[in-house]
C-alpha cells in the first residue's frame, strides 16, 4: 500500500529532554488518521518535524515520498498545514491573508477561498486582528483546504470552533476524503476522531505505544451485563465462559453482573439456556480504552 507519510526512528530532541522518539509510523493514502494523546506526548513535535519547521536529532521521514529535510519547499506546497499555535499577520484582512499564501503556492483559490468562507461564516474583510478565537482557526481552516491538496497535517484543527462549526469540519473532511485525499490529524476531541478516523495513532510519554483501526479499538472495550433470572443460577456457569473477566451472583444467584471482553456468543448461548427475566448491558466509551493507554499504568489493553 502506497503512503502518504512514513517515518523510521524519527526522533527529535529538545536539548536532553525527549520531543518524539523513535517514531515508525506509515500513514496510507487516502485515510483519515487521527494522532492522539496528552498535552506534551509529541503530537506537535512529529507534526511540525515532518514539516521541516524542526530538524531531526536522527530518524528518517518521507511526506508523499519526498524527504522531510530536502524536500520541504514541495512537501509544503502540496499539503495542507494547519498549526496548532496558529500566527497571522494582524494587520490584514482574511481576505488578504488568504490570497498571500494562495499567491505563494503559485495557485488561483479565490473560489475555494469563498466557498469555504460562506460554508463556516466567514467574514473574509474583517482584520484579523478584530477577530475572535474561533474566526481565527476558521481562518486557519480555510488557508489548509482551500488549494485542496493530496494531504492534510492538521493540529488540533477544531479547537476553538463551536459545535455547528465541528460538525461542518467533519463533513468537510469527509469530502476530501471521497476525492482521495490523505489526512493527518491531532485531536483531542474522542468524539470527532471517532466519527472520521479510519485509523489511530497513540503517542505516550514521546513514543507512539499503539496504532491499530477505530473498529479493532472499540472491540477492547468491555461491557457490562446484568441477567436478571427467575432461577438462582451458579457463578461458575458464566465466570469460566470466553470474554467474561468478571462474573459475580447477586440476589441468591438471580442476578448476575458480568464484565464481557470481546465476543459475547457464549454468554448468550449460556443465558438462554436458562429462565431469562430480563437483560441489560452498557458497553465502556471509546474515551474509557483510549484513557487506559494514556494513564501510563500496565493495564492498558
Amino acid at each position: 500500500m502506497a503512503h502518504a507519510i512514513q517515518t523510521s526512528g524519527l526522533t527529535k530532541y529538545y536539548g536532553d529532554a525527549p520531543g518524539i522518539v523513535d517514531l515508525d509510523l506509515e500513514v496510507h493514502v487516502g485515510e483519515v488518521f487521527g494522532f492522539l494523546g496528552p498535552n506534551g506526548a509529541g503530537k506537535t513535535t512529529t507534526i511540525r518535524t515532518l514539516m521541516n519547521f524542526l530538524f531531526p536529532t536522527s530518524g528518517s521521514g518521507t511526506v508523499l515520498g519526498l524527504d522531510i529535510v530536502r524536500d520541504t519547499t514541495d512537501i509544503r506546497r502540496r499539503t495542507g498545514y494547519l498549526p496548532g499555535d496558529l500566527a497571522m499577520y494582524d494587520a490584514m484582512t482574511a481576505r488578504e491573508y488568504l490570497i498571500y499564501f494562495s499567491n505563494l503556492r503559485g495557485l488561483d483559490a479565490n473560489a475555494e477561498m469563498e466557498n469555504l468562507a460562506d460554508r463556516f461564516d466567514l467574514d473574509l474583510d474583517r482584520k484579523i486582528k478584530d477577530y475572535s478565537t474561533g474566526n481565527r482557526q476558521k481562518v486557519g481552516v480555510v488557508n489548509a483546504f482551500m488549494h485542496r491538496p493530496e494531504l492534510y497535517i492538521l493540529d488540533e484543527p477544531t479547537a476553538g470552533l463551536d459545535p455547528l462549526m465541528q460538525q461542518e469540519f467533519q463533513e468537510l473532511v469527509r469530502e476530501v476524503k471521497s476525492d482521495g485525499a490523505t489526512m493527518f490529524l491531532s485531536s483531542h476531541i474522542l468524539p470527532e476522531v471517532d466519527k472520521i478516523a479510519d485509523r489511530v495513532g497513540i503517542v505516550r510519554e514521546s513514543k507512539l505505544i499503539a496504532v491499530d483501526t477505530l473498529e479493532s479499538f472499540k472491540a477492547q472495550a468491555h461491557q457490562s451485563i446484568t441477567l436478571q433470572f427467575i432461577e438462582p443460577v451458579d457463578v461458575s456457569v458464566f465466570s469460566s465462559l470466553p470474554g467474561v473477566t468478571s462474573a459475580e451472583a447477586r440476589n441468591g444467584g438471580t442476578v448476575m453482573a458480568l464484565t464481557v471482553k470481546g465476543e459475547m456468543d457464549a454468554v448468550v448461548k449460556a443465558a438462554a439456556a436458562r429462565h431469562v427475566e430480563s437483560i441489560s448491558t452498557r458497553a465502556d466509551e471509546l474515551e474509557e480504552v483510549f484513557l487506559s493507554y494514556y494513564s501510563g499504568t500496565d493495564d492498558a489493553p
